[in-house]
């Protein structure tokens, strides 16, 4: 972390290139991606792909103004879709071609076979690092625009509350009492992570302070949003709804992310987690 950035300010040489000064080392040169405020200092950092990153410390931007209409978005998270909207709209989050992803595949059999002091090695761990990288890249930049559309557009965005670090955690047990499906537990955990669950609902509190708000998730996806019937036989598959009341048919998650929006989340016994159950017995009065 270099600091006084002030006194050797970035030097732009081109369009796309300029030069920072470091210490010790001089002027080196980096991309120039995007627009360089003033800043007190910047930091130079080495990530796992053996990429080289300078990035410039600055205040914070404002948060993102709402549209001042009063519209409520729910959002539900999902595998199969990233994000679902109660508006209709899916957002799914950009993944590696069936191309890359075969290539990826063979270079980590490559690291397994090859030895751990091979240069061979660790030429097959930078170029399997350096996907990884591309994929994480991808999904940044996904939960940077998608977080901007949402706090452009609504006022008020609800989502549902999941705890991810627990529904990541590895299913593999102890030695006394060891786990049942572990590997398709683990398959999941990494779909779930590469989803951009966590990085999505942190950047919409950053842009929309006080305009997100977290809905309990139980039996949002089993609540039909046309007439809040609850049966978990109306989701008929991952991606159908069917309510066995009223018969309405939708996305089973825009059907769920409807109950978000409108902060419907049932309780195990019964009625809306906002408010006080519905079906409680009758209580004796005290006169």
């Amino acid at each position: 972390r270099i600091v006084n950035a002030q006194q050797s300010p970035p030097r732009r040489l081109s369009r796309h290139v300029g030069e920072v000064l470091i210490p010790k080392v001089g002027w080196v040169r980096f991309r120039w991606s995007r627009a360089v405020p003033v800043a007190q200092s910047y930091r130079v950092t080495l990530d796992r792909s053996g990429r080289w990153h300078v990035a410039f410390a600055v205040w914070p931007a404002p948060s993102v103004p709402g549209p001042g209409t009063g519209e409520v978005i729910g959002i539900d998270r999902g595998v199969a879709v990233a994000a679902a909207l109660s508006t209709g709209e899916m957002l799914n989050i950009p993944r590696l071609s069936a191309g890359r992803k075969r290539r990826l595949l063979l270079l980590q059999r490559k690291i397994v076979r090859r030895g751990r002091d091979s240069r061979r090695h660790e030429d097959a761990r930078r170029a399997a690092a350096r996907l990884h990288g591309r994929k994480a890249d991808a999904r940044k930049d996904w939960c940077e625009k998608a977080s901007t559309d949402l706090a452009r557009r609504f006022d008020v965005i609800r989502i549902e509350d999941l705890k991810i670090r627990n529904m990541t955690r590895s299913a593999k047990g102890t030695i006394a009492e060891p786990g049942r499906n572990v590997r398709q537990k683990a398959g999941l955990n990494r779909e779930i992570l590469a989803s951009g669950w966590g990085r999505l609902v942190q950047r919409l509190e950053e842009k929309a302070p006080g305009r997100v708000q977290k809905v309990p998730a139980a039996f949002t996806s089993q609540r039909c949003s046309a007439c809040g019937h609850v049966d978990r036989k109306s989701r008929e598959s991952q991606a159908d709804f069917r309510c066995t009341a009223c018969k309405f048919a939708c996305n089973a998650d825009v059907n769920a992310a409807i109950n978000i929006a409108a902060g419907h989340a049932v309780t195990a016994r019964g009625g809306s987690a906002l408010a006080r159950p519905l079906n409680r017995e009758p209580q004796i009065s005290v006169a």
